[in-house]
């Protein structure tokens, strides 16, 4: 048919196929419009049964003249083909999930249509969402009423004659059913007499699997869909949390099985009105039918949302509270998909605890078990999964009760970075070094879904989202050097998985932290992402998993961690929006500062700037400093006596200045064309970069030798991170090749060596430990090991004279007495002050022990101990409009 004229119309491209027949889009070369020409099967046209149901239908469309229904412009039979004439409806068909407001609103339309055609006698018999399409504008069109019967033609009391049951002769050897099986009421999949009470029934199919997006009555076979119709109930748990009670009443009342028993109008479903308000039994109805019959059918938005009728667009508002987080490294909030519940974290990585805050009440309160970082909550907001510790020797994923309870175990070696909990029942999260794997709510053994490509320089694979439908989903692929400490996301990629082909494709260079952000009816949505300190929006057809637009910022001043990737804000179902306000602007002007041993700060005269790591010089006059956002970082020296800052390399990307003990030189670890060294610069900038060594797997250089003869580095090789030694330029000529010192199961942090080179502490499963160092630096001296912190700790540092070890343990700076002598005796930790800081903080102790120097990436209003939220409510709308208007830029 493509490429002929009938008439005045020229066929153009097929649309599709049903029951009663082939569709096409064509142009109608008189009026200058798009049409739909629908023709009759090959099989059918010449059956004059089937050509007068044909005719009949275009009679029974021509009566119909509704907004939200498709409209018939005439009947045609040109040399021996007929074909109905109609209105052309472009967009998409309606699919689900979509949000429950949305939903809704779309229900509003669909009935408005079914009422109208249910007052002109007329029955669709085939309701379902491929029969509803959403035009680009947001209009609902109801289609193809080819099913459609004329109530008083068919028999008595307005009931469609058994003479033409749903599974008819006719329909079989056409190859097709009158009417798609998992939305046929059970009457209808009996052959039992019809009326509009069919269409109640399909209507309640399709409300349920929009706001679901699984279909109420499914099965491999169209036998096993009819059993599950006529015997069997919808999966109600499956019900987004935040559906109105009142709506779950409805689709119970259109799914009752018993005709008799269900909604006898569809106009009876907005009779309900407000919330509390019952719906009316069939007596009810009869005596109320007069003055109801005359209400508008704009009745409906009352009982939509048991809210007036908001103005288009809706207004944003805007709200802060204070949160006191407790010197939190990460919050890492997160919303419930209904928008009432806010789950963080307080405390720090070695000692954290989750809590709840239910947004209508003041106070926020622990979540009993739930005693680490990082949550994400069931689709019903009745439970978070999380994940305890912090190694794959020993992490756990979990699960318990947002009221408390037991705490049960879904799989072990889930140290997951980012998680989403999907209407399915499984958890897809991200690790730390590795891919993306998917396990059952219920627990079982973890499926991988992607793995790193190290040929590609991939590395993490974190912070999933599952996409409406649960067929795909958005996540973040770090580089080969994000996952150090101190690695940086800005430059990650974004990316999407099928997980029915387990094709994934990347979609931004530049970004972490996807999330999807629904349009309204029938509109593109939009996926939204994090990078430096701001969140962007791009169109994204979520049909094709493809962007259709180009980024547009939508949110600035947002928290987060670079080296993670970790982006703090999250948002309800609903559009409201929660996020911790700070990092971008705060990072970019941080500042370095002194605290004394009694916890007061004195800020230095060196410029903000996005100061990343900092070494002290051996004399304590200078600072070795990674300034950067981006994988460009480079060394600078700032002279705290001459107040001046000094850049000192100038290529790739370069991170974590050590001093030399001599202080003419800096070591740090340069990453370029996808290489990566341990290098050394002159101090002062008056010699070239010096590569020392070629070092895979991430390196952090970390310390020096007294005697200048070693560096002292930790390096992870995707199985976990191990402190190493490099020969440095004053050890044996020639000797440059890194050699493994110390390997544990666990990860190691923060290695420095003893003043006068006897010891090495660091950092490993939260404690903080010292081992005897012998000089063949090929192995741990003889004579094990002291675990010297208490509490937890990670970071540590030595005093110039050897007697004294301090240590960072979450937001306390402890210092721990060393006894001189041949043999390591450590006393009592204690604490110093308590800082602001938390986490994993780069400090460095002055030569005379008497104040420590730290990075302020604290946001100006930010408090030790609290921290303000913002709250945007409506920010979906704020979305699409900042999108559209940078659109017309």
């Amino acid at each position: 048919m493509i490429g002929k004229s009938l008439g005045h119309y020229q066929v153009a491209e097929k649309l599709g196929a049903g029951g009663m027949g082939e569709v096409y889009r064509a142009r109608d070369t008189r009026l200058g419009r798009d049409v739909a020409l629908k023709f009759l099967p090959a099989s059918l046209a010449q059956n004059p049964q089937a050509l007068a149901r044909f005719e009949r239908e275009a009679q029974l469309l021509a009566s119909l003249n509704h907004p939200n229904i498709a409209a018939i412009y005439g009947f045609e039979n040109l040399d021996g083909v007929p074909f109905l004439v109609l209105e052309y409806v472009p967009g998409e068909t309606l699919k689900g999930p979509m949000p429950v407001v949305e939903t809704l609103e779309v229900a509003e339309q669909i009935t408005a249509a079914m009422e109208e055609a249910h007052g002109k006698g007329i029955v669709h018999r085939d309701l379902k969402p491929a029969n509803i399409k959403i035009t680009p504008e947001g209009k609902v069109k109801v289609l193809d009423f080819g099913l459609a019967k004329a109530l008083a033609d068919e028999g008595p009391a307005g009931e469609a004659s058994a003479k033409s049951p749903t599974l008819s002769v006719l329909a079989t050897r056409a190859g097709t059913i009158l009417g798609t099986a998992a939305y046929m009421s059970p009457e209808q999949a009996r052959g039992k007499r019809l009326d509009k009470r069919t269409d109640v029934w399909s209507f309640g199919c399709v409300l349920y699997e929009v706001l679901t997006g699984r279909q109420a009555f499914g099965g491999d076979s169209i036998t096993d869909v009819l059993a599950a119709v006529v015997g069997k109930e919808p999966d109600w748990s499956l019900l987004p949390p935040e559906t109105p009670a009142h709506v779950r009443r409805l689709l119970r009342l259109c799914l009752e099985k018993d005709a008799n028993k269900r909604l006898r109008d569809i106009g009876d479903a907005w009779i309900a009105g407000e919330e509390q308000k019952p719906l009316p039994t069939v007596a009810a109805r009869k005596r109320s039918w007069v003055p109801w019959a005359a209400a508008p059918v704009a009745a409906i938005a009352v009982w939509l949302l048991t809210r007036p009728p908001q103005p288009a667009p809706r207004p944003v508002l805007r709200v802060s509270t204070p949160l006191a987080l407790e010197n939190t490294f990460s919050p890492g909030l997160t919303l419930s998909r209904d928008g009432t519940k806010l789950a963080y974290t307080v405390g720090n990585r070695s000692q954290s605890q989750i809590h709840l805050r239910l947004l209508d009440q003041l106070e926020s309160k622990p979540i009993a078990g739930a005693q680490s970082s990082g949550a994400v909550f069931s689709p019903d907001g009745q439970w978070v999964a999380f994940s305890e510790g912090f190694t794959a020797a020993k992490a756990k994923l979990k699960k318990v009760q947002v009221v408390g309870g037991s705490v049960i175990t879904l799989c072990d070696g889930a140290t997951f970075n980012g998680a989403d909990w999907g209407r399915d029942g499984n958890i897809i999260f991200g690790a730390i070094e590795g891919g993306l794997s998917r396990v059952s709510a219920a627990g079982g053994k973890p499926e991988v879904l992607t793995t790193p490509d190290l040929k590609k320089g991939e590395g993490a694979h974190r912070w999933p989202h599952i996409l409406p439908g649960g067929e795909a989903v958005l996540f973040t692929i770090g580089d080969a050097g994000s996952g150090r400490l101190g690695g940086n996301y800005d430059d990650a990629k974004i990316a999407v998985l099928s997980l029915k082909t387990r094709q994934q494709r990347v979609l931004i260079e530049g970004g972490t932290s996807p999330r999807y952000v629904p349009g309204t009816a029938g509109a593109t949505g939009h996926m939204v992402y994090y990078r430096t300190g701001a969140v962007f929006a791009v169109p994204f057809d979520l049909k094709r998993l493809a962007l259709a637009g180009s980024p547009v910022p939508v949110l600035e001043g947002v928290s987060g961690t670079q080296s993670v990737g970790l982006a703090e804000f999250s948002f309800s179902d609903g559009g409201t929006l929660v996020y911790l306000p700070g990092s971008g602007a705060a990072a970019a002007n941080a500042t370095l500062v002194w605290v004394d041993r009694q916890g007061k700060e004195e800020a230095l005269a060196a410029p903000p700037r996005q100061y990343r790591s900092i070494s002290l010089s051996p004399d304590g006059q200078r600072i070795a400093a990674r300034i950067g956002a981006s994988t460009q970082g480079d060394i600078w020296v700032y002279d705290i006596t001459r107040d001046g800052l000094t850049r000192i390399t100038f290529q790739g990307d370069n991170d974590r200045p050590v001093w030399s003990p001599d202080g003419k030189r800096v070591a740090f670890v340069s990453t370029q064309g996808g290489k990566t060294t341990i290098a050394w610069v002159p101090a002062d900038g008056s010699g070239p970069v010096e590569a020392l060594a070629a070092v895979e797997g991430w390196p952090i250089v970390q310390s020096w030798s007294p005697d200048g003869k070693l560096l002292l580095f930790v390096r992870s090789d995707g199985k976990g991170r191990d402190t190493w030694l490099l020969p440095g330029p004053g050890g044996a000529p020639g000797d440059r090749k890194p050699r493994r010192w110390l390997e544990t199961p666990y990860e190691k942090r923060s290695p420095r060596f003893s003043p006068d080179g006897r010891w090495i502490s660091y950092g490993s499963g939260n404690q903080v430990f010292v081992q005897p160092f012998a000089s063949s630096g090929t192995a741990p001296a003889p004579g094990g090991r002291w675990q010297v912190s208490v509490d937890g700790g990670n970071t540590s540092g030595w005093s110039r004279d050897g007697r004294e070890l301090f240590y960072q343990g979450g937001n306390k700076l402890m210092s721990v007495p060393i006894e001189p002598g041949p043999a390591f005796k450590a006393g009592t930790p204690r604490l110093l002050f308590e800082t602001r800081y938390g986490g994993f903080p780069t400090f460095e102790v002055s030569p005379d022990a008497k104040r420590f120097l730290f990075i302020n990436t604290a946001a100006p209003e930010t408090a030790a101990g609290q921290q303000q939220l913002h709250f945007v409510v409506e920010w979906f709308e704020e979305v699409r409009r900042r999108v559209a208007a940078g659109a017309g830029q």
